[in-house]
């Protein structure tokens, strides 16, 4: 029986979550993408602790522009949370999604906002 798209980005995610694990030196930066919306938070997966999370549905993120430069948008907010938290090197975490259009978008913010990864 065929996989559903949901089941196939499981499988890959839990393939890269063998290798990719947040330390407290190098916390994981995770990406959840929804139809609509884009999620990234910084992870300690030692502690089971949230160090830093960002959304295209904060206030600070204003939804304008196409859904790429808005996940460009929580790249840079989530680099200036982290960078205020006192994380700078990352894993990142694309969570099964393709290193393609909004994941790799809000990477390249995140680059650009100071972190190293």
């Amino acid at each position: 029986m065929a996989l559903t798209k949901n089941e196939r980005r499981i499988r890959i995610k839990s393939r890269i979550r063998k290798v990719v694990s947040g330390t407290e030196a190098r916390p994981r930066l995770a990406v959840f993408r929804s139809n609509k919306e884009i999620y990234a938070q910084i992870v300690d997966d030692v502690s089971g602790k949230t160090l830093a999370a960002a959304s295209s549905r904060d206030k600070d993120i204003s939804a304008k522009g196409s859904k790429v430069e808005v996940a460009a948008l929580v790249g840079k907010s989530i680099a200036e949370k982290a960078l205020k938290a006192g994380v700078e090197t990352i894993a990142f975490d694309r969570g099964g999604y393709l290193y393609h259009g909004r994941v790799k978008s809000l990477a390249e913010g995140a680059r650009e906002g100071g972190l190293k990864f």
